[in-house]
């Protein structure tokens, strides 16, 4: 395995550990609080609703893996040099933009789903923070999979 496919890996579980950590967002968002011992429970509100911080931990496991089977592929398509490493800064870019998307989303009454307002809400900082390198990234990764499309079904073999 290669440097570059060894880092997509690294990258993914960077993604991923945000991702778990925004599972105790979860949990807070649930109970409402934190648990320090059984039964004794410190009571606060945290920003975003259990829903949104469902989204945040799920969608961030999920981009992870996406960037981690990115680089196993490319592994085992032994894709040429150029192609591993556009499949290494789009994906990796991707799980970036997209963690950073679901964190904006948190703190976005419009769920970072648009620039100006929406008929989910209004949009500030975070939900344009949000909104901007997702959808970005929700193009090139689109380019990401027609590279995968293209050395997939190509009749010749890469070294």
């Amino acid at each position: 395995m290669k440097t570059q496919q060894r880092k997509m890996i690294a990258h993914g579980a960077v993604i991923i550990l945000i991702a778990l950590a925004s599972g105790f967002g979860l949990v807070m968002s649930l109970i409402g609080g934190f648990e320090i011992f059984p039964g004794t429970i410190i009571s606060f509100e945290i920003p975003g609703d259990a829903r949104a911080w469902a989204r945040t931990h799920v969608g961030g496991i999920l981009n992870g893996l996406l960037v981690i089977a990115g680089a196993l592929v490319a592994h085992t398509m032994a894709l040429p040099s150029r192609a591993a490493s556009q499949i290494y800064w789009m994906l990796v870019g991707t799980g970036y933009a997209n963690t950073v998307f679901y964190w904006g989303a948190l703190f976005a009454p419009s769920r970072a789903l648009t620039f100006g307002d929406n008929r989910l809400g209004e949009t500030n900082i975070a939900g344009m923070l949000g909104f901007a390198p997702a959808l970005v990234f929700a193009i090139i990764a689109m380019f990401a999979m027609v590279i995968l499309i293209r050395n997939g079904f190509s009749e010749s073999e890469s070294t």
